[in-house]
């Protein structure tokens, strides 16, 4: 497969974003963590270990939903800046005088991944990725073999309205291009994962006033895109931005979609004259495939 990489990311935008300090998680990545999390009566496997992979933005209140889910299995929590990683450890600390410091595994925080856990969380990041195949792989190699993949990010339905908005007033883009589902789904194949279940739904949200939709935008994201308006924007624009947005129903659409999948055993390569262990082959030979997951269905639906 070709590579597919996001055409309008600019990449020294979104290293940026992924520096910035972040405060409290923004409440649509939480209600799609809790979604999410809701996903994960479709798999049989009990992990052991999981990985959650950039919770400041993901959703830290997601983070104690899933320790409540798996209370005795080992938890790493990986941020890719210091900054954000003793941020983190900050907010998972529990007081001596709790229960769960003594009775449950503590979660370990990192900014890079020191052993292959059994599943990796990761939630609302992908989209802001500018190379979201280098990611894929990264995570296939966080991962233990028949270990699995929870993630979700944002299609490209994204922001329909603002988008049709800026078009009808001459300015760049609002943000980057988002990817379709079945992209990804191609993208998690080439990247070594197996058995990709895909599916989305849009979620439309209302606001009070201009003012309250603009900070919403603000806790989500930056605009990555690589034609955006690339000097500092004034108040009169800002103005008449919000004179726009006054004229239109006050709402925003975000079409979220939700992927897992598995990492499989490597494959035997076998040529026209090829050596292969004695291990190698017992282990081609007792092992047994299980996927460890009940069907899940596909398709969409709107909020």
């Amino acid at each position: 497969m070709a590579d597919i990489h996001p055409p309008t990311i600019d990449p020294q935008a979104a290293r940026r974003w992924q520096g910035m300090p972040a405060s409290a998680s923004p409440w649509l990545h939480e209600e799609v963590a809790k979604r999410m999390q809701e996903r994960l009566d479709w798999i049989k496997q009990q992990p052991g270990s999981w990985l959650h992979w950039a919770p400041l933005t993901g959703g830290m209140q997601a983070h104690g939903l899933l320790v409540q889910r798996y209370p005795n299995a080992a938890c790493t929590v990986l941020e890719t800046s210091p900054e954000r990683a003793h941020q983190v450890a900050r907010a998972l600390a529990q007081p001596w005088w709790k229960a769960q410091r003594w009775l449950q595994p503590q979660a370990q925080v990192s900014t890079q991944v020191t052993q292959p856990a059994q599943m990796l969380w990761a939630n609302m990041s992908l989209h802001m990725a500018a190379d979201p195949q280098t990611l894929m792989a990264q995570w296939q190699r966080a991962l233990q073999v028949d270990g699995f993949l929870m993630f979700s990010c944002l299609g490209p339905d994204t922001l329909q309205e603002l988008r049709a908005l800026y078009r009808s007033l001459g300015w760049p883009a609002p943000s980057h291009e988002f990817t379709d589902m079945h992209d990804w789904g191609d993208m998690l194949v080439a990247a070594g994962f197996a058995e990709p279940v895909m599916d989305m739904e849009r979620i439309t949200l209302t606001f009070e006033s201009p003012q309250r939709l603009l900070q919403e935008l603000r806790g989500l994201g930056r605009n990555l895109h690589v034609g955006r308006f690339p000097a500092l924007r004034g108040r009169r624009w800002h103005a008449e931005l919000l004179a726009a947005v006054a004229k239109q129903p006050l709402q925003l659409t975000f079409e979220v979609v939700y992927g897992h999948a598995f990492k499989p055993a490597p494959r035997l390569t076998v040529s026209a004259q090829s050596e292969i262990s004695l291990d190698q082959m017992r282990a081609a030979l007792v092992r047994g495939k299980t996927t460890g997951v009940a069907s899940a269905p596909k398709g969409s639906k709107d909020d």
